[in-house]
């Protein structure tokens, strides 16, 4: 794959996930497979990684996903950087919205066919997120301590 077109399929790839709706056909095969770490089933094909876009949407009215690097591929295979921002505003898996403003980082290492994105596997950091969202306490600080020591990691100071 040229570097070109590495470029064009990652920048149709994060218009997908910022809608309108039916982006994904865009960048996609007719059957895609698609996981990350919220998703709580592979999702297969275009109407079910829409779907789950839309949740994302709904729950992220202003999300902005851009470029966080440069996109690589080699032949069938690519790494699609992105970040994403937003004010959580609607429900999301459950989880009332907080109307925090959110930013994570991520990449999706992707199985291409014909230049589509046939199989896609995403990446971030949800522990961060949730930090971001109220829900955990951020790193380093006495709540990550307390959570380490309830999990039976035991208390680390700073400089060990």
């Amino acid at each position: 794959m040229s570097e070109a077109l590495e470029e064009e399929l990652a920048r149709r790839w994060r218009a997908a996930w910022q809608g309108p709706a039916g982006g994904f056909e865009d960048c996609c095969t007719p059957d895609v497979s698609y996981e990350d770490p919220i998703a709580l089933v592979p999702l297969e094909g275009l109407d079910a990684l829409e779907r789950y876009a839309k949740s994302l949407r709904s729950a992220f009215p202003d999300i902005r996903v851009e470029a966080a690097g440069e996109s690589i591929g080699s032949g069938n295979l690519g790494c699609l950087t992105w970040r994403a921002l937003g004010t959580h505003r609607g429900e999301l898996a459950g989880l009332p919205a907080s109307n925090r403003f959110v930013v994570l980082q991520g990449v999706h290492y992707v199985e291409l066919d014909d230049g589509r994105v046939r199989r896609a596997r995403g990446f971030f950091d949800v522990y961060e997120g949730a930090v971001q969202l109220g829900l955990l306490p951020a790193h380093g600080s006495f709540g990550e301590k307390a959570l380490l020591m309830l999990r039976g990691f035991g208390y680390r100071s700073p400089s060990t």
